[in-house]
């Protein structure tokens, strides 16, 4: 019997402390691999949607922390709001083009859905919006609603139909065509339908802005904030400070997976050690036959190292199995809701699984050092004494 056959063997004799041995790695590591996969997948929808928003420069309420930012993305409501006194102070700053949106909450049988209130023919020519079906809005004030493609295919809306929204029976004009962002999952009215239903007078909840010159970018958010008592940040200043919020969570959750990984590892030490003691008798054999400390260190050592292998393949599997079945549950969360326009999980390149299986791979080994040691140090007086 070789000794790959032997290490085989020696795993799987005991069918049950096998499994429930590998079943701990087998969490961690799936645990793990299922926060990376959804990690990613969030880092993309955030990127993906703050490309979608189009905008140089956003115009937030005062006093808007990362949070807020995080809002716009998602298309949450705001606690506070834009008068219209400040966007009209906007619109008189010369080289910028002034985008205002008011977001807020309706339901559709009982499930919320967001409504995006728009500046109609202006937002349509910013995010080249197509029609799927039906027409776009008439004309700036128009008492219609245009749905998303994902939220007419989820709640069976077509043009001609109603949905109402505020008490109010509103009919769906038309169905825009997929973006693939959150667009696909809104329900937008114009402006003032908006406004005047959710009762908040010319108030909007964030102005996207545009500019003629990229180069004085700087120079137009500080006239921005020198007219009116309003936060101002840049695209790139809001991508940077969601991302760091989502990355932070991110690596909370990892370690977390990292502290089960872990603790999997204290069942291989006793598994082994266990295994040790039992087989005290197999050593004494081996050492007869002229075996070494350092065979039977290695023997003892491999076997760990097989565990770690075995449950960091079925980890990695496990793992995006379960995240491809948890996104959509996270995306009920509006911190989370960036997964909502995604179809897929993000799968983890070669680089990154082939490392999932060599720290599963690590882990094992090292908590096999001091079993294979132990082993290895049995006297032959005390071994063959068991023979």
């Amino acid at each position: 019997m070789n000794i790959s056959t032997l290490i085989l063997r020696n795993v799987t004799h005991r069918k049950g402390r096998f499994i429930f041995t590998l079943s701990g790695i087998f969490l961690g590591i799936a645990s793990l691999v299922t926060f990376l996969a959804l990690g990613g997948s969030l880092k993309n929808e955030i990127e993906r949607e703050s490309t979608a928003l189009g905008a140089n420069l956003v115009v937030t309420p005062k006093g808007s922390c990362a949070y807020e930012q995080v809002s716009i993305l998602t298309g949450e409501q705001l606690p506070t709001t834009i008068t219209a006194e400040e966007v009209e102070t906007l619109r008189a700053i010369e080289g910028m083009t002034v985008l205002p949106f008011f977001t807020a909450k309706t339901a559709i049988q009982n499930r919320p859905v967001p409504v995006t209130g728009i500046v109609a023919e202006v937002t349509r020519a910013h995010k080249g919006w197509t029609m799927e079906r039906g027409e776009y809005f008439a004309a700036p004030d128009d008492k219609t609603v245009v749905v998303g493609s994902a939220l007419a295919d989820q709640f069976g809306l077509q043009p001609g139909g109603e949905v109402t929204v505020r008490g109010e029976r509103l009919l769906v004009r038309g169905v825009l065509k997929e973006t693939g962002n959150r667009d696909d999952l809104s329900l937008f009215l114009t402006l003032p339908t908006a406004q005047t239903l959710f009762n908040v007078g010319g108030n909007v909840s964030y102005v996207a802005v545009r500019l003629d010159d990229l180069a004085r970018m700087d120079e137009y958010a500080q006239r921005i904030r020198d007219a009116v008592n309003l936060g101002v940040v840049t695209d790139k200043q809001m991508l940077t400070s969601v991302l760091s919020i989502v990355g932070t969570v991110n690596v909370t959750l990892q370690l977390i997976a990292a502290v089960a990984v872990l603790a999997s590892a204290f069942g291989i030490i006793n598994t082994m050690m266990t295994a040790a003691y039992e087989r005290k008798r197999e050593i004494g054999i081996l050492q007869a036959l002229g075996a070494g400390q350092r065979t039977i260190f290695s023997l003892f050592l491999l076997e760990s190292g097989l565990y770690g292998l075995f449950g960091g393949v079925l980890g990695l599997a496990g793992g995006l199995l379960l995240s491809a079945f948890v996104a959509p549950l996270v995306s009920q969360n509006a911190f989370t809701s960036f997964v909502k326009g995604s179809d897929a999980v993000l799968m983890p390149d070669m680089t990154t699984a082939l490392g999932v299986i060599l720290f599963s791979v690590a882990i094992s080994l090292a908590s096999g050092l001091y079993p294979a040691w132990r082993a290895s140090r049995l006297s032959p007086v005390e071994a063959i004494s068991h023979a």
